[in-house]
């Protein structure tokens, strides 16, 4: 069984087809990628998925459970976490602050035992800072742990979000455009992080721009354009799709 299924996906906005019959499997374990360029519906399809919009029509499947029309903290409860293209971070809390943060789901002491700061949550504080820590150590940038997040570089900043996102523990992580904004160094890192996080038996699904990264890291790859799904394989077969080479270089 797959572990995401998206199956004749609709979003109209208006009279513009963002995502239109878009249907696709990711298999657990896997690393996959949608392109495609600007305006096709990429981003969309993530919110969708997701739950920050809702569909006009189709269906996902998270695990066999359809996730359609629940609401975005169910879904990320239920085992899909995210990034966002722009890092969204607090920038005057720390990096190892900022990792804690993803671990509220698994808070359990309640609101008055952290206000009166009850040993019950005491412990459970102590708990959520061990585990972030272990993220941090995980994608190897303990060093900024006791550093703003406004202080650190874009490409340590990324680091950190998806330390943050992996704090929840969640089966799948999608990444949205995760090289964005980062410089071919940082690039490179950042496409060995997300190597590292499929190591640990997470399966990604990121939307991306930089095609050097895409065809090194990715086991599947799906293309969208105007929000219709018009190809999809192994890397390899990407590359020499001739619908895919015009779409992108023209006739």
């Amino acid at each position: 069984m797959a572990l995401l299924k998206v199956d004749n996906l609709h979003k109209h906005f208006g009279g513009l087809h963002a995502v239109n019959g878009v249907s696709f499997e990711v298999q657990k374990g896997t690393i996959k990628a949608v392109i495609g360029p600007n305006g096709a519906g990429k981003t969309t399809l993530f919110n969708l998925i997701c739950g920050a919009l809702p569909a006009d029509s189709g269906t996902v499947a998270f695990a066999g459970r359809p996730i359609l029309g629940m609401k975005p903290y169910q879904i990320a409860a239920a085992g899909i976490s995210r990034t966002f293209q722009n890092i969204k971070m607090f920038p005057g809390m720390t990096a190892l602050e900022n990792v804690m943060v993803g671990l509220h789901t698994k808070s359990q002491a309640g609101f008055w035992a952290g206000m009166l700061h009850l040993p019950a949550s005491r412990r459970e504080e102590k708990k959520i800072r061990t585990r972030a820590y272990e993220l941090l150590e995980l994608l190897e940038i303990t060093q900024f742990a006791d550093i703003e997040a406004r202080s650190l570089a874009f490409g340590q900043q990324r680091a950190v979000e998806f330390a943050r996102a992996l704090a929840s523990d969640p089966p799948l992580l999608l990444l949205d455009e995760p090289a964005a904004g980062l410089n071919i160094y940082e690039t490179a890192e950042v496409a060995r992080l997300i190597c590292k996080i499929q190591q640990q038996g997470i399966t990604v699904l990121l939307v991306e721009h930089d095609m050097s990264l895409v065809m090194d890291i990715s086991d599947e790859i799906v293309v969208l354009s105007f929000g219709q799904h018009i190809a999809e394989g192994t890397p390899r077969e990407i590359q020499h799709n001739q619908e895919v080479i015009q779409i992108y270089l023209g006739e």
